[in-house]
Parts: structure tokens; sequence; C-alpha cells
């Protein structure tokens, strides 16, 4: 799905605004909404525009490249209604995805926990009790994006005292949820990032998205690591744009530089997108983890190539501004959850783990 002109002329205008907070958080999920972005990949029968994951893949890529702060939301966003196009409560779903799509409620994937669970690299920071057929939640989410303070919806995954998980949707104005103030960002300051905890919440049997979060939270990792991949796409493809247009004043030097870098590029991105649409990825998600890894040192490599075509004027503050916005966005795509650190460790895990098989 391509994104249209007034939503680029927006972000070309608002990306430096949205990324050190000047532009207000507010206004930047409907901007998104009113574009349809958010109905990509997602059924007509449902209100969406129809098309693949990949649709909506190419569609966070296409926003990131102008801004990775709105990338960030669309990420964040599109993430929680595809927990719900993945759900099998129904009746969550359709009460809560038109309001989603249309953008007057925000979703918020509060899962970054739950898959580093998944692979073994933490314990679930939400538990869950029964109190007289209530199911009462206590915990923290210490990193959400998207937490709009005009309203959100947040996932969230929920230890049993049994020792099994459940996936949960937690709505902002429930009793006991308290949200922090924004955090203190380097970049991206407007994505509504903050700190949730959660004292005593009370949440109804159809406030669950998933039952069984051990089964279902690998069917939807591929989609979760898939759309926040899109934005390491975005970003690269910018930069290597601008480093094109630079290099043509005289640094043609770069060249094979610039066309190694984009052929990996594009290598990577038709593996993720044949990747999800194979659904190769349920099997073998190590693959999917080797491609994040590598994509977001791409965007690192075409960042750093940018700065060398464009030289000292990167260094300046007005014709510096796109390039430093970029320079920081670069810094967030390997720290972002699950980290390449993160990976790269589970990775290695297996890897013993095969060995010593």
């Amino acid at each position: 799905m391509t994104i249209g002109s007034p939503l680029v002329v927006w972000l070309n205008a608002e990306a430096h605004g949205l990324d050190v907070g000047a532009t207000s958080p507010s206004v930047l999920l409907p901007r998104l909404a009113e574009a349809g972005v958010f109905r990509a990949g997602v059924a007509e029968t449902l209100g969406g525009a129809g098309g693949s994951l990949g649709d909506a893949v190419e569609t966070v890529a296409a926003i990131s490249e102008r801004s990775l702060a709105a990338g960030f939301v669309f990420w964040g966003h599109r993430t929680y209604v595809e927990y719900l196009l993945q759900s099998p409560t129904a009746p969550l779903r359709e009460r809560l995805l038109p309001d989603l799509l249309e953008g007057r409620v925000a979703g918020a994937t509060g899962l970054s926990n739950a898959m580093k669970f998944l692979a073994g690299l933490e314990e679930l920071q939400v538990a869950a009790r029964v109190d007289g057929g209530a199911i009462r939640l206590d915990g923290k989410l210490p990193w959400v994006t998207n937490l709009r303070a005009e309203g959100f919806h947040v996932a969230a995954a929920v230890s049993r005292p049994d020792g099994s998980a459940f996936v949960a949707s937690i709505a902002h104005d429930r009793p006991g949820v308290a949200r922090s103030d924004d955090l203190e960002l380097m970049a991206m300051r407007s994505a509504s990032t903050a700190a949730i905890k959660l004292d005593d919440v009370a949440i109804d049997a159809d406030e669950v998205i998933a039952p069984d979060a051990k089964n279902w939270l690998p069917a939807v990792r591929p989609a979760f690591l898939g759309l926040q991949i899109g934005m390491s796409i975005g970003l690269a493809r910018r930069s290597l744009a601008e480093a094109r247009e630079a290099a043509g004043a005289g640094r043609h030097v770069l060249g094979p530089d610039l066309d190694d870098v984009a052929e990996r590029l594009d290598g990577q991105t038709r593996a993720l997108l044949k990747g999800l649409s194979d659904n190769v990825f349920l099997g073998r998600p190590a693959d999917l983890f080797r491609i994040r890894i590598a994509l977001a040192e791409i965007a690192q490599e075409a960042v750093g190539l940018e700065l060398q075509a464009s030289g000292g004027k990167c260094y300046l503050t007005t014709p510096g501004e796109g390039f430093a916005r970029r320079w920081r966005e670069a810094a967030f795509l390997p720290v972002i959850t699950p980290s390449l650190v993160q990976l790269k460790a589970a990775l290695a895990a297996q890897a013993q783990a095969g060995r010593a098989a």
C-alpha cells in the first residue's frame, strides 16, 4: 500500500517536530488514520483495504522514510490491530477494530516483554490472580509506545499462578491503570512513549486476546517483528536516496558502496516479504531474527554513507537537520525490543544447543 501525497507532505513538514516533541502527539494518530494506512493488510470484510501483511510492512517503511517517530507509532498501532485479527476473541475485535482503524483510540503493543520471555530472556512482568471470579492484574510495562493521552488499549502478556500465561487487552480508563509522563527519549519524542503500572486492575473475560500465550505468541511473532523491521527498511531507503543525490556532487567514489548496500537492502527485504507470505518464520524464527539484525545494520550503514556523501554540511544545524534526525533514528533501531544484542544472544544459545545435541 502506498501512502497518499497529503500524508507525505505533512510528514515531510512535521518530521523534525515529531522527533523533538515540538509537534503535539495528539495529532499524529488521526493524521495517519485519515490517510487510511492502518487498513493495509486488513480484510475488506473487517473494514480494511485488503492485501497482505507484506503490504502493511511496506506501509510502515514508506512512513518511516519520512519520519521514524510516525513509523514507530504506526508499528505499535498496526501491530495491536494484528493481535485482534489473530485473536480467537471475536467480541473484542468487533468492539475495538472500527475505532482503531479510524484512529479514534490508540492501540499499543506491550508485548516486548512477552517476546523476550518467549526467547527465554526475561520473566513476565504482569501477573494475574482470580478474586471472586474476577481477573485482577498487577505489574508494570516499562516502555510502551502509542500510549495516547486521549485513550488507548494496550496488549500485555500475563502470568497465571499455575505458571501458564495469557495475553490481555487493558484499557487506559480501567481503575488501577497508571500511565507515566512521556519518557525522556533522545529522539521520536512525539510517539507517546511511556510506562504503565497496573495495581489491582480488573479485566473481563472478553478482554483476553489469547488464553494460551505459549502457543499464540509464536504465531503472532512474525507480524510483530515483520512490521517492526519495516522501520529499518524505510530509514535505509531514505538515507540511500539522500546519499545518491549528494554523491552526484563529486563523491562518485561512493557509488560501489551505495550499490552494495542497496543490493543487500533489496535482498533482505525480498526475503522478509517472501517469508511472511509463505509463513516460513513460524517454524524458523531464527531466519526472521537474522533478517531483523541485517536490516538494522544496513540502515546504520546507509546513514553512514549519507554522512560521507554529504560531508561537512551534515554537521551544520540547518542543512544537517534531516541527517541529524536520521542519525538519531538509526541509533534507536538496534535497541528496540527485541534488541540486536538479545537476538544475537538467542541465536548463539540456539547454535550452542544444536552443537550439544
